[in-house]
This record gives structure tokens, C-alpha cells and sequence, in this order.
């Protein structure tokens, strides 16, 4: 084996993995070239050619996805070992690689979106950029022969398009030979140079609803002789999150959220036709799986109340993130060792949603949230806003958080 490096990695007495600064420079740029131009889920065409370049370009060899879209990479496996079944499980690191189909609004921002009504707003160009980063860095601690465990890498599409594209990306086999997977998600209300973690539930499960209401509509003047649609469409809206919060467990953190709702043309006619549309959200995976039934019980209550016919479309999303606790400790073990204890922070279990639950189906892993806020910086963010952007620092921080969980999970293994 080559125990050429391709980059100036520190000597033996230091921590292995710390990120050399040329690669640093390089992937702050990668990340850049990304932010400019994002694509969506399963569109993500021009970001997997990118990727693969330069993994290739590092000796690689990454495999597109099915789909055409996303990738896999193998980092000190033997194809041939591989192949017999006698690789050593690997620890898989994922990344997301699609973007968000709203305008990037950041003004006086060089690396600004150039695609119209797309944008990066959601931090997936860094969590690809942390990825890549990691497996460079461990590709040539391979080189030299001081990576003991193999690692794969994961650049999945569609992470925004329910029920999210790791589904797809387990059917390619992404996690053949997988022991264990970690993942990062920005998080704009972190400090850059920390990390959030939790043990159990990190995120809620997310599913999306559409309702359609339909009646005979008419006159204003005349409600009684209609079906008073817009009347209806509104006791829905606020009447069905209140019904359907009260028959699950408080606890359960049950929600369902409008987003959209459209109905009629002018201010003296009753229209025969209105829709909503939104999010049902739970904290717990019981609740989740009677979520479906209770929603669609609420809805048809208020509709018969109005003497409106409902057609409903729910559709399954994904369930919560549960961490592993031994998962979520290697990355807490594996962040002190880069940077303290200090950067490690309790975080809570938010609402958002997030198909990293799907890998959690079928091995242990773990998620932790990358503070990606300038320190300082007191203003009030969040993802899937158009200004959102991430101080750099964070990529810095994602690359040796894994590259040092990939090293110590391969030591508690051989322990």
C-alpha cells in the first residue's frame, strides 16, 4: 500500500484526520460552487457529477444511485472481501444533496443562488461538503495505511421529497456490510465550533395532507341553500389540529399545520370548490401511526357538519430520528476529542422532519445538530428561510467530528 499523502497531513503525534488547510480552502469553495447552484430532489444531476469528480480524482471509485441522482463510496474495503461477506461492518457517514425550491434572498452574497426559486436553505450543500471532506481525509489515512476500519459514504438525493430519497437509497443497497451511520444537520440556533446531541427522539415524524372540499355553492345571500363552502373550508382549518390534538396523549406532540388554503373568486358568490393543504407532525411513533385515521376522522366530522364531500390525500413521510444512545455517544466522544467538552450541548427534539429516520429502521445511528451560527450573532434564524447561510467554520468542524468518529469507532470495535 501508498503511503503517499495527498495532502500535508499532520505527523503521527498529532490527532489523525485534523483537516489540512488546502483541503479546508478546497472545500469551502466546493461548498460555494454548490450554493450557487442547487438543485432539487432528484434532479441533483450537476452536484453527483461534481462529487464523483473529485472523489475519483482522490483514487475513489463512487457509485452513482439508481436513480442517476447520488452516490456511494467505499473507503478501505477489499471489493473481493466485500463480496464474500467477510468486510468488516462499516461505519457510514450521510450526507444530503438536494435543495429547496424557494428564492435565495441573501443580498450582498457572492456565492448567492444563480438558479431562480432554488436555494440551499436547509444547509445540504454542507452537509454534502462535510461528507466529502471526511472522505478525503480518510482516504488517505487509508493510503497510509492508518485508517484500521472501513467507512462509507453516502450522498443521497431527495431528502426534501416525501417520503424522502433514503428509502430509494436503502433499496440500492447503501447499507450492505453497515454496522453503524451518523449524519450532521445545520442548525442556525448552534454556535459554529459545537455540536447538538440527544439521546432518543431528535426529530418528529412529518407527513403531508391535502383536502379537498366540493359542494353546490351559490349566493352569498342565499347560504342557506348552499353548501357554505368557504364557511366550511375555515372550520376545518381551525377546528381539525384542535380535534385531532385532543384525542392522542398530549404528550404525543401530535400537529397538524396549514399551509395553504384556496378557495373562491369573488366576494358574492359561495364557490363550489376549496382546498388545504399542510403538515401533520408527531413527537411519538405511536401517535404517528394513528395519526392517518384520527386526521382523516376529524376532517369528515366537520365536512358532514357543512354537507360538503372531502377527498382526502394523506401521504406517509417519515417517522422521528431516534438516536442510538452508543451512537450518539461515539459522536460526543469523537467531538471532545477535537475540540473539548465544552462543544458538546444538550439539544431538545424539534418538529421538523427528516428521512435520516429511515437508515435508523435497519442499523444504529445517530444525529447530531452542526452549529453553523457566527458566534456573536444574535439574530433570529432558521432553515428553509431564503437568507439562511452557514458560518464556514462548521464544514471544519463536521470533517473532524467524523473523521474522528470513524477512527475511535474502529478502536471500541477492536476493544
Amino acid at each position: 500500500m501508498s503511503r503517499e499523502s495527498e495532502f500535508d497531513l499532520p505527523g503521527e503525534a498529532a490527532l489523525p484526520g485534523t483537516l489540512p488547510e488546502a483541503l479546508r480552502a478546497e472545500l469551502v469553495e466546493f461548498r460555494r460552487d454548490l450554493h450557487m447552484h442547487p438543485e432539487l430532489g432528484n434532479q441533483e444531476f450537476r452536484t453527483t457529477a461534481a462529487i464523483k469528480a473529485r472523489l475519483e480524482k482522490a483514487g475513489l471509485q463512487p457509485r452513482v444511485l439508481g436513480g442517476g441522482t447520488g452516490l456511494v463510496c467505499d473507503i478501505g474495503v477489499d471489493p473481493d472481501r466485500r463480496r464474500d461477506g467477510t468486510a468488516a461492518p462499516m461505519l457510514a457517514l450521510r450526507g444530503d444533496i438536494d435543495a429547496l425550491p424557494i428564492p435565495d434572498t441573501k443580498s450582498d452574497c457572492a456565492y448567492r443562488s444563480t438558479v431562480p426559486d432554488r436555494a440551499h436553505a436547509c444547509g445540504h450543500d454542507v452537509h454534502t461538503t462535510v461528507v466529502l471532506g471526511a472522505g478525503l481525509v480518510l482516504a488517505d489515512l487509508h493510503r497510509q495505511g492508518r485508517l484500521p476500519r472501513p467507512v462509507r459514504l453516502i450522498f443521497q438525493p431527495a431528502e426534501e421529497v416525501l417520503p424522502g430519497g433514503a428509502a430509494d437509497a436503502i433499496q440500492f443497497g447503501v447499507l450492505d456490510g453497515v454496522g453503524r451511520i451518523i449524519a450532521v444537520h445545520c442548525d442556525p440556533k448552534v454556535d459554529a465550533g459545537r455540536i447538538g446531541l440527544r439521546h432518543g427522539p431528535i426529530t418528529s415524524a412529518c407527513d403531508r395532507l391535502e383536502v379537498s372540499l366540493d359542494g353546490s355553492g351559490g349566493h352569498t345571500a342565499r347560504p342557506h341553500l348552499t353548501t357554505d363552502l368557504v364557511t366550511a373550508v375555515a372550520r376545518v382549518a381551525t377546528d381539525v389540529p384542535a380535534l385531532v390534538a385532543r384525542r392522542v396523549d398530549a404528550r404525543s406532540g401530535l400537529s397538524v399545520t396549514w399551509g395553504r388554503i384556496e378557495s373562491g373568486h369573488a366576494c358574492n358568490v359561495i364557490p363550489h370548490h376549496a382546498e388545504l393543504s399542510g403538515t401533520v407532525r408527531c413527537l411519538d411513533l405511536d401517535a404517528w401511526h394513528q395519526a392517518p385515521d384520527l386526521v382523516h376522522a376529524a376532517i369528515d366530522e366537520i365536512a358532514n357538519l357543512y354537507r360538503a364531500k372531502s377527498e382526502i390525500t394523506y401521504v406517509r413521510g417519515v417517522p422521528p430520528v431516534v438516536n442510538d444512545a452508543s451512537v450518539a455517544e461515539l459522536l460526543r466522544d469523537a467531538m471532545t476529542a477535537r475540540l473539548g467538552a465544552h462543544s458538546v450541548e444538550d439539544t431538545a427534539q424539534s418538529l421538523g422532519g427528516e428521512d435520516f429516520s429511515w437508515y435508523l429502521e435497519k442499523v444504529p445511528g445517530a444525529m447530531a445538530r452542526l452549529g453553523v451560527r457566527r458566534p456573536g450573532d444574535r439574530g433570529v434564524r432558521d432553515l428553509h428561510q431564503g437568507d439562511f447561510d452557514a458560518d464556514e467554520y462548521a464544514i471544519t468542524v463536521g470533517v473532524e467530528l467524523f473523521t474522528a468518529a470513524a477512527l475511535i469507532d474502529a478502536e471500541e470495535r477492536q476493544a
